[in-house]
This record gives structure tokens, sequence and C-alpha cells, in this order.
């Protein structure tokens, strides 16, 4: 198995190190990871001005690279720039959980959503920013849990996310609502500062990624990425 490996934190952060360290068990792995932090960039990618990417040594990767730009990019270069071709893309472990509306705007899930548009299979990794001992310990349970529930016969695209407790399962969920909102604060010099705030009130509903994380579920949600509604398609037609 080809497997490339992203994240949204940058090449030197410790969670895609544990996960290239962990998925060169499984196949053949290829990095291609943003040179600096770029969360928040979603599916962002450059259009206009080119960019570097820089052959780096990395243990335990066949080969890779440092990217100068987003997340979709580093998939997108690694496909349509190198013209490689992988069986899966993994992306993460992000420092920090990606869960409910916060996807959208994921660097992490932003990686994972390129591939699914070049028809690879991708998951999006994520942990408390104290925990990654803990989802490491749960790596082989995850990829087990996925083997033996044949889920890519299904979907090409999850969200996975491993609470910061001890773990008393996995779960299929779906995204729960808004889980942050952000306050502006002004700094007196026609600039703002975002301060981002918890808004999602826990419902008891494990069947919620939000939900199943408090109560000590590791979360798989899938996910898709085109925009057509087709309910209101085949409504309208």
């Amino acid at each position: 198995m080809k497997i490339l490996i992203t994240n949204d934190d940058g090449i030197e952060s410790e969670g895609i190190r544990a996960l290239v360290d962990w998925a060169r068990n499984y196949g053949e792995v290829y990095v291609f990871a943003p040179n600096v932090e770029q969360s928040g960039k979603s599916v962002s990618v450059e259009l206009r001005h080119p960019f570097r990417v820089e052959k780096v040594d990395y243990p335990g990767a066949t080969e890779a690279y440092a990217v100068y730009s987003t997340p979709a990019d580093c998939v997108r270069f690694a496909v349509l720039g190198f013209g490689m071709k992988f069986d899966l893309v993994l992306s993460g472990v992000n420092k920090g959980q990606n869960l409910g509306h916060d996807v959208n705007y994921s660097g992490t899930a932003g990686a994972v959503t390129e591939a699914a548009m070049h028809g690879i299979r991708g998951v999006a990794v994520s942990a408390s920013k104290k925990s990654l001992a803990n989802a490491v310990a749960n790596f082989d349970k995850v990829y087990n849990y996925f083997i033996e529930n044949h889920l890519f016969d299904v979907c090409k695209t999850y969200n996975v996310n491993f609470p910061s407790k001890e773990v008393r399962g996995i779960e299929i969920t779906r995204l729960g609502g808004v889980r942050f909102s952000d306050r502006y604060i002004p700094q007196g010099d026609g600039t703002y500062q975002p301060e981002a705030y918890v808004c999602f009130e826990l419902t008891g509903d494990k069947g919620i990624d939000l939900d199943a994380i408090n109560q000590g579920y590791i979360s798989v949600t899938p996910l898709t990425w085109s925009r057509t509604d087709y309910k209101v398609l085949e409504m309208l037609k």
C-alpha cells in the first residue's frame, strides 16, 4: 500500500511524526506536508503564485517534501505535480480535535477532501493537544475497525477523533453543530483579534461526534466533498 501523509500543523509537528512511525508498518510512506502551520485553511489552494517544494530527510518515509503552501496543495501537488498515485491519504495527527462544524474550516480535513476529489481514500486524524499518546495507543484498534467493517467500501473519506480520556470504544458519528464561535476584540489600530469561545451544548447522544468524544469514544465520521444537495435535486426534478 502506498500512503501519503500530510497535516496542517507543519512538517515538524509531533503528530505527523507519530503517524509516519505507525503507518510505515502498513505500507510505503510518502510525506508531503506544509513547511509551517496552516490551520484553518480548509481546502484552499494557491492559484496565482509559485510556491516552493523542498525535499527533506524524514526517517521512516520513502520520500518527504516540505510544501510552502496549504494541506490541500500538499495532496494536490503530490498527485498533479509529481504524478504520484496513492492508495490512502492520512492527515494529522492534528493537535486539537476537529469536531462539529469546525471540520469545514479544518486544514486537516481539507487535505482528505482534496484526496477524495482525486478518487483517493482518506482519513483525517485528530486528538486533544494533551492526548497524542492516547491516540497512538489506539491507532491499530481504529485500523482494524476500518478493515473488519469494510468502511472504505461505502465511503472514501472519514474524520476520526480520539478522546482525551480512556477509550471506551468506537462510534460511527455525525458532525455536531457549531462548537466554537468568535469574538473580535478591537486592538485600537484598525485591527481585530479573534477570540474563540465554546458554544456547543452537550446532548448525551454518542451518535454526535462532540458527545461521543466527551463520553470517551473514538468518533468516526463519514464525510462527503460534494456540495450538491441530492435530496433537493431530486425534489426539484
